[in-house]
């Protein structure tokens, strides 16, 4: 009969634990990759239907300039803007880059003001919606090949055989196509979080502009996103920072809400774009991790609430951001649900 000793139990013990240990990180990284290929996948079909809706409007501006009393300028304007819309839509992946710039450039240089303002609006919004599918696409990009060029994860080939993702860089219009026709002091990006419990109640926060304490007013949690941050990571830090919980940004949906706004805040008017993502997490009791000034100041309070509960915060007087989130909630609810990427809508 064989017999071990103490210490070779020991040791044999050791050597499971640490294939057991290895066993488990490779399965969780290989799960984690496989949730970053999806997302990456689901980027990159939100960004060429993006692409594609702004090169449907770019042909109806082309449309729209070209008319019968146009001067031979414009005219060629408007056959070369439809002719690089086509292009845009036809070139492949590889070549769509240079493709989609070249468009960017030929929108940038068309005077809005001779444009209807519907029509206005609706460059903006496809403008918009290119820029938020492009950062979402990029954001992916880069969880993505952060994790897979790791050592181990490529010594283990636990990437399997998907090719390596890559960014996707394109101009930005230098002046927005629609402005507020107000001259703001501060322009911001900021990401937002509905937090859904188990329970489909959404945490708000209570606050007042320090102008104005007076009236206060309940909203989502978030902020601004920082220089050189990305979306994604701005809205795990401002859920840290404002109530303490250390979300993984693999649970964050979306964005599913994009919402311009321009108010006074402190003396000074601000136009802010705000991105809201939704993710699900367990109750809990939240308290600020590192509170800037204006949460010290402003913020009294938190509270989980249903959509009753919005309404009736409205009809006390208390303004609830953004408007009618009582109705929005169920969209939220159904996007936490799911593990597909919702498509970004504009909201008040």
């Amino acid at each position: 009969m064989i017999t071990f000793s103490a210490t070779t139990v020991l040791v044999l013990a050791l050597i499971a634990a640490v294939i057991i240990a290895a066993g488990v990180w490779a399965y969780s990284t290989a799960n984690r990759l496989d949730r970053l290929h999806v997302r990456g996948d689901q980027a990159r079909d939100a960004l060429e239907a993006a692409l594609a809706r702004r090169a449907v409007v770019a042909r109806t501006v082309a449309a729209s300039i070209a008319g019968p009393m146009s001067d031979p300028a414009t005219a060629e304007q408007s056959t070369r803007l439809s002719a690089l819309a086509d292009r845009a839509e036809r070139a492949g992946w590889s070549e769509r880059e240079t493709a989609e710039n070249q468009l960017a450039s030929a929108l940038s240089a068309i005077d809005i003001q001779t444009l209807r303002p519907q029509l206005v609006a609706e460059l903006a919004d496809a403008e918009a919606r290119v820029l938020i599918a492009r950062r979402f696409h990029n954001d992916a990009v880069r969880d993505t090949l952060a994790l897979r060029t790791r050592r181990p994860v490529r010594l283990l080939h636990l990437g399997g055989t998907a090719p390596l993702p890559t960014y996707f860089e394109i101009a930005e219009r230098v002046t927005p196509a629609a402005g507020t026709g107000l001259e703001v002091n501060s322009v911001r990006t900021s990401a937002r979080v509905v937090l859904l419990d188990e329970d489909d109640r959404v945490l708000l926060m209570r606050g007042h502009d320090p102008m104005t304490p007076e009236s206060p007013f309940w909203f989502t949690v978030g902020g601004g996103v920082e220089t050189g941050e990305s979306l994604r990571a701005a809205a795990v830090r401002e859920v840290w920072e404002e109530t303490g919980l250390a979300v993984d940004s693999t649970l964050l949906r979306g964005p599913i809400w994009r919402r311009v706004a321009v108010f006074p805040f402190n003396g000074e008017l601000i136009r802010s774009e705000e991105l809201f993502f939704v993710a699900r997490v367990k109750w809990y009791d939240p308290k600020p991790a590192e509170p800037g000034v204006w949460e010290r100041r402003c913020v009294s309070t938190y509270r989980w609430c249903r959509p009753d509960d919005i309404a009736e915060l409205d009809t006390k007087g208390e303004q609830v951001y953004p408007y009618h989130l009582d109705d929005l909630l169920a969209e939220a609810v159904a996007a936490a649900g799911v593990d597909t990427e919702p498509e970004v809508r504009s909201i008040r």
